[in-house]
């Protein structure tokens, strides 16, 4: 449950495979930490309720999310995928700001 699969779309053919585990690369497909990677740490079972997974980011920051929201895309620190723009780190907001101060100094020098 919660693996991925890797398919060779020619044959249709299961070529590879990850199991959902801790140490394995996700990345979030929904909540607040939506499009956030990271390396999964620890998982909290709870029954009748939602399965928390506490994932840990390439800065060191942790973060929980639901079970239903991960999705397996590596191997440690082996993606499968190309990952988007900013590598999938989210930043705070004083880093956000930061940036954009650079950035519009750098286009007014």
């Amino acid at each position: 449950v919660n693996d991925s699969v890797k398919l060779d779309l020619a044959t249709g053919k299961i070529v590879d495979f990850l199991k959902f585990e801790v140490g394995q690369q996700v990345m979030v497909t929904g909540g607040r930490n939506l499009g956030r990677v990271g390396v999964v740490i620890h998982r909290e079972r709870h029954h009748g309720g939602f399965d928390i997974v506490r994932v840990k980011d390439a800065n060191e920051r942790e973060f929980a999310t639901r079970l239903t929201n991960v999705f397996v895309i590596g191997d440690h620190n082996q993606t499968w995928i190309s990952l988007p723009k900013g590598k999938g780190l989210k930043l705070t907001i004083a880093e956000e700001r930061d940036a954009r101060r650079a950035k519009a100094a750098e286009a007014s020098a």
